[in-house]
């Protein structure tokens, strides 16, 4: 039987696997070393890597279930918890991960300029006009890329995928000739400018938390082939892309950052300059090093901010198709590509992106808030898998895996601390009148527990203010 046009326009396997593992490496794997090294031993990271495989992997086994029983939940990650817990969590959901995903955006343009300033000095800093000007350019020659049609898109996000493992490639197999078993052991449960500190559990557990907060940042993107499953040759291919995704980026992680402690000395990581992978292998090998790695990080960004602008038009594409988002998002051209979801995302980076003339500052809020804004599309995952798995009486191991995801996901925002909760409540507020609006556009009613939530959510974005206003959170 011919293949129809539709059809051959399907993501296979590859491609999705490309997607997350795209997703998840962006820049800060370059930096990896440096934003978890500096505050924790040897020791400590193995921890944390292994609690966040754990988590992770029960996060990838539920997407797994939940693509494979319901397949017609396209874009899980919201409509898990639409299904689960109700018309306005789904669409909080949806919301939080598109704030997050075009604010990511942002932070990808400037990180992209700021690596090519280390070649190009014009450009040095990657907050200032010129930087601003050739991202703005690169913004909308992605855009453009995209509304000829997904397929194509995600053929150079695999392509781009393939080329920025190379350097990160060739780091892990230098550390490895490089590693000193005695430097490793030195500084494996944590050391102050050279001088251990010994074995100290509340030290340790200080240090573990402290990994924990870095690993949730470089695993988002997991989600990636689960928000494409519309597009999926083979919806079980999407369970697979996510596991194979997960546990080849998990395996990297690890080896950079574990490896890189038997190289340079566990006090001195904190003065590594950034990218601190460019710093380490130059240490190795010579500047050259320094540059290889920088050209990686540059190409890295490049497919990041691909698979990122990709994710962050696709979400409110289905979620309107599905009524949680206003219609106006559900358009598509004739290359079945998000075209008005595209556009508004890639108008509000460029919104932000323009604040950087003035001031950093707003950049820099924005993003703290939506640094951990991704906690609700996830915790509302975990929490539907362990629903599903009892009201479907599914196998007590589904169930196991839902509570293993879930209580990691509660992990993650204990670990993120009380600042980033209130925090994330002033990206969630405006979303009450955007979700008004759909419910009365589509004659749903407002139920009593929305209302509820709203006040609760008011009264969260009230105190938020106040601790800022006071100064008792800081967010710059």
């Amino acid at each position: 039987m011919k293949m129809s046009e539709q059809d051959s326009k399907k993501l296979g396997l590859f491609s999705l696997v490309a997607m997350v593992v795209g997703s998840m490496i962006g820049g800060g794997a370059f930096n990896l070393i440096s934003d978890m090294g500096a505050s924790a031993g040897g020791l400590a990271i193995i921890i944390g890597w292994v609690i966040t495989g754990i988590g992770m992997i029960a996060l990838g086994f539920s997407f797994q279930n939940l693509t494979t029983m319901e397949p017609e939940l396209d874009g899980g990650v919201y409509n898990y918890a639409k299904a689960g817990f109700g018309d306005y969590m789904g669409f909080n959901s949806a919301w939080g991960y598109w704030i997050s995903a075009f604010l990511g955006n942002v932070a990808y343009g400037t990180l992209l300029m700021t690596a090519v300033g280390n070649f190009l000095p014009v450009f040095k800093g990657g907050a200032n006009v010129p930087s601003i000007i050739a991202a703005s350019v690169l913004l909308w020659l992605v855009h453009f890329l995209i509304l000829k049609g997904v397929k194509g898109a995600t053929f150079i996000n695999t392509v781009v995928t393939v080329a920025k493992l190379i350097p990160i490639f060739l780091f892990i197999v230098m550390i490895i000739i490089g590693f000193n078993f005695d430097t490793f052991m030195a500084g494996f449960h944590g050391m102050t400018k050279g001088v251990s500190n010994g074995f100290d559990m509340g030290s340790l557990m200080t240090q573990v938390k402290s990994t924990m907060l870095v690993t949730l940042w470089v695993f988002i993107g997991i989600e990636g082939a689960v928000v494409f499953s519309s597009r999926a040759k083979s919806r079980s291919d999407v369970g697979k892309a996510t596991l194979i995704g997960l546990i080849a980026v998990l395996l990297i992680y690890m080896l950079i950052t574990i490896l890189a402690q038997g190289v340079v000395e566990q006090g001195k990581i904190a003065d590594l300059s950034n990218p601190s992978m460019a710093a380490v292998l130059e240490q190795i090998v010579g500047p050259w090093g320094a540059s290889f790695i920088n050209i990686g990080l540059i190409i890295s960004v490049l497919g990041a901010w691909l698979g990122w602008t990709l994710l962050a038009g696709e979400v409110p594409f289905l979620a309107a198709r599905d009524n949680v988002f206003p219609a106006w998002f559900g358009k598509e051209n004739e290359n079945h590509a998000p075209v008005n979801s595209l556009l508004i995302t890639n108008i509000l980076v460029q919104l932000f992106f323009l604040t950087l003339i003035f001031t950093d500052k707003a950049y820099n809020f924005a993003f703290s808030l939506a640094s951990s804004a991704i906690l609700i599309p996830y915790a509302f995952s975990a929490f539907y898998q362990v629903k599903y798995a009892m009201t479907h009486h599914q196998s007590g191991k589904q169930l196991f895996i839902g509570i293993v995801a879930s209580v990691y996901a509660i992990w993650l925002v204990y670990a993120a601390g009380l600042e980033y909760l209130l925090l994330t409540m002033l990206l969630y507020f405006p979303g009450i009148l955007v979700y008004q609006k759909v419910q009365k556009a589509n004659d749903k009613p407002i139920s009593g527990l929305d209302k509820g939530l709203f006040i609760g959510l008011t009264l969260l974005t009230i105190a938020a203010i106040y601790f800022i206003v006071t100064g008792k959170i800081t967010v710059f």
